[in-house]
């Protein structure tokens, strides 16, 4: 999952940054609106942090520009602790959940793992598939009751197509949204990584789709 943080605040926006990768996000940072509005509006998140005190463009309209636009990954903002106009605003231009500052980490990591998880239909963290289990919010998998150890690559990847289940899911919307916008993106490896995880899951999980990509199958 790919994640954007838009943040003014250097020490605030690495902590962000940090929660979210430990927690398996890839995650792409702008520092103020203007760069916050482009990312967004060119680039396929799975959700944002957006700060709404901003400096060139201020959050609110990049909010209600993006909803304009038809872009519609859940979007969670940083208010004011005592920002309740704030709030509504934000909630009345389509964001999707909000928190005020100062705030715990791990709520904002939660919470960001709850939108991905709505967003794609979903109410559990827990995403049962037959013989196989992947907890997107331990970021534990098992197979037939047994943990499997992954590499934090084959992880995302499981897990994006687990959210995906039944699906087929393209090399393009893989390499999309498992790799941050600064990454060397070569769809190349997710053949590598696929046939990693096939050795780990057994082979008949995860069904190529030739000329299309690839689908987890759906129990």
């Amino acid at each position: 999952m790919r994640i954007l943080v838009v943040e003014d605040h250097p020490t605030l926006a690495r902590q962000v940054m940090d929660a979210l990768a430990e927690a398996g996000f890839v995650v792409d940072h702008a520092a103020d609106g203007e760069e916050g509005h482009f990312l967004g509006d060119t680039e396929p998140y799975d959700a944002v942090v957006l700060d709404l005190g901003l400096p060139v463009l201020d959050g609110l309209t990049v909010l209600k520009r993006w909803r304009a636009a038809g872009r519609d990954m859940p979007v969670l903002i940083l208010t004011a602790r005592d920002g309740w106009s704030e709030k509504v605003a934000g909630l009345n231009a389509g964001a999707d959940d909000y928190l005020a500052k100062p705030f715990v980490m791990a709520e904002l990591v939660a919470r960001m793992q709850a939108l991905v998880r709505r967003a794609h239909g979903r109410s559990r963290p827990e995403i049962a598939l037959g013989r196989l289990v992947v907890d997107t919010a331990a970021q534990r998998v098992t197979l037939d009751g047994a943990a499997v150890r992954l590499t934090g690559l084959e992880y995302r990847l499981l897990a994006y197509l687990a959210l995906h289940a039944g699906q087929v899911v393209s090399k393009t919307e893989l390499t999309e949204h498992l790799y941050a916008q600064d990454f060397d993106r070569d769809s190349n490896t997710l053949e590598v990584v696929i046939g990693r995880l096939r050795k780990k899951l057994g082979e008949g999980l995860i069904e190529t789709m030739r000329g299309q990509g690839y689908r987890l199958a759906a129990a």
